[in-house]
């Protein structure tokens, strides 16, 4: 009852986005931030020692101005992903601009699948659908399921509405390399924090667990590596650069292989929230072991 409760409710905030228009809405998003940063301060300590924890030299007042600007950030990015059900495909591509879209195709077409990372950055959801429709390929998109149930269906028909495909985040890696020996582009977020006993690397100055399923696969089957992220601009669109992340000249053992090109691209992640911080999610326990 509680799921259906919420996603209610959930849905309730999408149909009065519709009424607002996304314009409006975007600018009343702040409100949302606000009540969830002053009011129900949701993760809030989370946040901010994230946030210590990366910027250890930064003043009080730095942090809290990123920890609120974190929440502005969210804000707006639930605001958009409420709207999918409205936005049409043409907007969807015209959201980001992508630099170098070309990168996407021409890796494509080498024939041995592309491994697409982005991050909790900006609207992770956008760059997904758009980056697919500019390049005219559709995705192979690696999701996690939300606790709700409903509201997981809801996000995947919309993630599907322009030709993408789903796969479970708990599917065999089988599958993602399945679909990569099919010569398909699998995207994914490549911040989660990775198990216990997982591979670590160095990431603002700390250990951090990260998921080697991406190098691994880099590895066996010789699919590039391409990481994107949406910068917001103040105008509300977002600037993407595609970098491929370099796999040469690795360490000769596989394990180190593995780890090397993880950190790689945690470092690159982690030169893009240097300078905008407050556009990604530091809500999750990054650093919890």
């Amino acid at each position: 009852m509680q799921n259906l409760l919420e996603y209610i409710l959930f849905l309730t905030f999408s149909f009065l986005c519709r009424i607002f228009g996304l314009r409006l809405s975007r600018y009343l998003s702040v409100t949302i931030a606000l009540i969830f940063f002053y009011i129900i301060p949701i993760r809030k300590k989370t946040v901010f020692e994230n946030l210590r924890f990366a910027f250890p030299d930064l003043p009080e007042n730095k942090i809290k101005k990123i920890a609120l600007g974190t929440y502005k950030s969210f804000s707006v990015t639930l605001i958009e992903i409420l709207f999918l059900p409205y936005t049409n495909e043409e907007d969807i591509r015209n959201s980001v601009k992508i630099k170098n879209i070309q990168l996407i195709r021409e890796k494509f077409e080498c024939n041995k699948g592309v491994i697409l990372l982005s991050a909790h950055f900006g609207n992770w959801e956008y760059i997904a659908l758009s980056s697919s429709i500019q390049a005219c390929i559709p995705f192979s998109v690696i999701v996690k399921a939300q606790r709700n149930p409903y509201v997981t269906k809801w996000l995947d028909k919309n993630r599907q509405k322009w030709g993408n495909k789903i796969v479970p985040l708990g599917a065999s890696i089988r599958q993602v390399y399945s679909e990569l020996k099919e010569k398909n582009i699998v995207a994914m977020v490549a911040d989660q924090r990775g198990p216990a006993d997982g591979i670590r690397v160095n990431f603002f100055g700390r250990e951090a667990s990260v998921y080697p399923g991406p190098a691994i696969l880099a590895l066996k089957i010789g699919a590039p590596i391409i990481f994107g992220v949406a910068v917001r601009q103040p105008d509300f669109s977002y600037q993407t650069e595609l970098v491929e992340i370099d796999t040469c000249n690795l360490p000769e053992n596989e394990d180190e292989k593995v780890k090397e090109i993880c950190q790689r691209h945690t470092s690159y992640l982690e030169e893009i929230i240097k300078k905008y911080p407050e556009q990604w999610l530091w809500m999750h326990k990054r650093w919890k072991y």
